[in-house]
This record gives C-alpha cells, structure tokens and sequence, in this order.
C-alpha cells in the first residue's frame, strides 16, 4: 500500500525533523521512502514543507500534488496547503495556531490537535513537531507508534538521544489527543 503525507509549518517547528523521523520509521517497517524537504532561506519564521511517500512497492515520485494526509502546523500553511488535500484524505492541523472547521474542506477529516498547548504540557515548545507525528500515526494508521519511537534513534543527533523518552512522550500525547478529540 502507498502512503503519501504533506507537512507544512514556519521554520523552527520542526517540519523537517517530523518528516525525517517518518521516513525512517516506515524504513524501520521495510517500506521504500521518498523523502522531500523544502524551506526558504531563513532559519526560523520562514515556510517549511516536506512531503513523506512510503510504500511496499516502488513510492514513484516525492512531489505529491493531492496529499492524502496534511499535517499543517500554523495558520498561513493551512491557508495555502489544505484545499489541496484529497477528498477522502485528512487534514491535521495544530488547532492552537489554526482556526478550521471541517466545512472549509468538503470530503476531507479534519483532526484538531492542540500541538502547541500539548508540547507546552509537556515542558517543551519544540515538541510540537512530535505530537504531529504520534497524531499522523493514530489518525492515518500507516505506520506503528513503536517504528517512530525506534526510528527516533535515527531521526536525531546522538548528542540529543537523552530527549529520546520526552520525545516518546509527545508522539504518545500527540497519538491520544488525535483519537479522543476527534472521533
């Protein structure tokens, strides 16, 4: 089976670290991946969007034009992004910076989760990007919540590998928020 996720958010959310530890948590399921970052020049504020395909077979190209997932982190990526997404696909969306409803996007489940309210919960900010993922997997079920705690070992730098249970903590939190607020 073929999966395809859009992430979009501001640099410094952590798109691109979201999108990594995706792709290796469906390399962790024997799946290909397709990986695809882009950001603008900036280090932080700037747009950051990647585009995660996996599948059992050949993933094809990594430019999806009709995602069937979205996770969209802040108000200006929903805002340009979420139309795009398929009918019958989902849209994720951090609910702290995004103000949505689901007549906005006919044909499409839209998952509100607190990302921002959750990492701060959690005593860390930078955890937004964590919850995003544990949401993604809960909601889309492509991928198991142990591959992305395993994959986290990849996903980071050795020198952060002692953030690896809070971390753990946030794709948990992120996975219980996307199922309880939103079935």
């Amino acid at each position: 089976m073929r999966h395809d996720v859009f992430i979009a958010g501001y640099g410094g959310q952590g798109v691109l670290l979201a999108g990594n530890l995706l792709s290796y948590a469906a390399i962790h399921e024997n799946k290909n991946v397709s990986f695809f970052p882009a950001y603008g020049v900036e280090k932080r504020g700037g747009a950051a969007m990647c585009t995660v395909v996996f599948s059992d077979g050949d993933t094809g190209s990594p430019v999806v034009g009709s995602p069937s997932v979205a996770i969209v982190l802040n108000q200006l990526s929903f805002d340009k992004y979420a139309a795009k997404v398929k009918p019958g696909g989902i849209c994720i969306i951090n609910s702290t910076l995004v103000e949505a409803d689901g007549s906005q996007l006919p044909g499409v489940e839209l998952v509100a989760v607190p990302m921002n309210e959750i990492a701060l919960e959690l005593g860390d900010m930078r955890m937004v990007n964590m919850v995003a993922c544990g949401a993604y997997a809960a909601k889309s079920g492509s991928l198991a919540l142990e591959s992305l705690e395993d994959a986290l070992k990849k996903a980071l730098p050795e020198r952060n590998h002692r953030l690896i249970p809070a971390n753990i903590k946030a794709i948990r939190a992120g996975a219980a928020a996307a199922i309880q607020r939103n079935t």
